[in-house]
């Protein structure tokens, strides 16, 4: 583990936005990840989506610390406690997941590690909050809206929110969710276009991921 829980929380907020991402071939993972962070992106998810994605990951953390060095890798789609700990020994800085499990939280909390649950209502952030989690994950967020963010922060204020899900690399799009209070955005396939993807487009995605990150700077303000 190369980040500890403040510096993860700290790149989370600062930068606004977590890309999420997953792909069976490392070389396609490593230049996804590579061209995010040329784009200035330096909190990345790479989730558990298929068999062997241990593998991947095991590569693609190595791989970051030599060519990435500023950027902190967690592990997504994590939904139980022995997985955690397993990408947790392969070098997740962070963790995060579709749904709240309270044993993923005590996996975390024991090695000092952000652990990002998915929470679809208010009793379930306060519930993620008193097990440690400092950043729950609002998913998924196009079901949801920017008012749920909105509803929950007046009585909750000190609450950190990630949105995952609808989100786009769009201001109008940005905009409603920064406004409504969410501290980042998590962004899958709207980062990652199909065909930039199968076209080998490393350049469109550093662009998309720099614009997107210049939108959430300026509505920000």
């Amino acid at each position: 583990m190369k980040f500890n829980k403040i510096q993860v929380i700290t790149a989370m907020k600062e930068t606004g936005m977590v890309p999420v991402f997953y792909h069976s071939d490392i070389e396609v993972a490593k230049n996804v990840v590579k061209a995010c962070y040329d784009g200035g992106v330096r909190v990345f998810e790479f989730t558990n989506r298929a068999d062997f994605a241990q593998d991947v990951f095991a590569g693609l953390v190595k791989y970051v610390a030599k060519e990435c060095p500023e950027m902190i890798m967690g592990i997504g789609s994590i939904v139980d406690a022995p997985t955690a700990a397993l990408y947790i020994q392969l070098g997740a800085n962070f963790i995060v997941g579709p749904l709240f499990n309270p044993e993923v939280a005590k996996v975390a909390n024991r090695r000092l590690i952000p652990y990002s649950p998915g929470c679809g209502s208010v009793s379930e952030v306060g519930f993620a909050q008193e097990m440690g989690c400092d950043v729950c994950k609002v998913f998924p967020g196009d079901v949801l809206g920017a008012g749920f963010i909105k509803g929950l922060k007046a009585p909750m204020p000190w609450s950190n929110i990630m949105v995952t899900g609808g989100v786009k690399p769009e201001e109008a799009n940005l905009k409603a969710w920064f406004n409504a209070g969410a501290t980042c955005v998590g962004m899958g396939s709207n980062l990652f276009p199909a065909d930039m993807i199968k076209g080998n487009d490393w350049a469109g995605i550093t662009k998309l991921c720099s614009d997107a990150l210049a939108i959430i700077k300026k509505v920000r303000k």
